[in-house]
């Protein structure tokens, strides 16, 4: 059974969701990404227990919103500061939190499901490596099973069109074998809030959604 890791920043507003927050303000974005960060937590722990599950979180939980729900849905995780400056460098030390096969997914897709996660765990039965894209050319999922290899994401460049390709180019330059899972839509941008929740209904994040299309109006 895999270690399921989330690499996370606290919902604090104003540091949150900021693209998002652009067109809605800082509160709604980061309502948003609270109630985004409780479906992934939920889905983490329903696929492996939340003993298997590590949160790598960056800021203070204390300063967000649903401070208090965020905490009750953790119980049983673990939970470690992010270190390193940039993303590829958090995302490597975070990963070295963790031994043996890991999943390891971000807070921008709520749609995501157990048997999802358990997918992706999957392919790593014939591959060192499972790579999922995102809609924008990101990924949104990366299953290692070994940890350590995770140093390849120091060079990539993250948040571009090209992060998929260029994450998968290094992981193969390190002599991985790698898989490719199922492509999702990231919450970023306000357009992506609607279709988003259209593929989750009954989640926290589409009650959320539902606020900010009025919002948007």
């Amino acid at each position: 059974m895999p270690t399921l890791l989330v690499v996370a920043k606290a919902p604090v507003p104003g540091v949150a969701k900021t693209r998002l927050a652009a067109d809605i303000g800082d509160l709604l974005a980061a309502e948003v990404a609270a109630a985004s960060m409780l479906d992934t937590i939920d889905a983490c722990s329903m696929a492996v227990g939340p003993e298997r599950c590590v949160l790598a979180l960056a800021g203070d939980l204390a300063d967000g919103c649903r401070a208090e729900e965020i905490r009750t849905a953790l119980s049983g995780w673990s939970v470690v500061p992010q270190r390193g400056s940039s993303l590829g460098e958090r995302l490597a030390h975070a990963h070295a939190e963790v031994d043996g096969p890991v999943v390891q997914i971000g807070m921008d897709t709520p749609q995501v499901t157990a048997q999802r996660l358990l997918a992706v765990a999957g392919g790593l039965d014939s591959a060192d490596a499972v790579l999922a894209p995102a809609e924008d050319g990101g990924w949104w999922v990366l299953a290692l099973r070994e940890p350590s290899a995770a140093v390849a994401l120091h060079a990539v460049p993250m948040s571009t069109p090209e992060t998929y390709a260029a994450t998968r180019s290094a992981l193969e330059r390190g002599g991985l074998s790698v898989g490719a899972g199922e492509r999702l839509r990231d919450v970023d941008h306000l357009e992506d809030v609607a279709a988003v929740a259209a593929s989750a209904p009954g989640t926290r994040f589409a009650t959320v959604a539902a606020r900010v299309a009025e919002v948007a109006r």
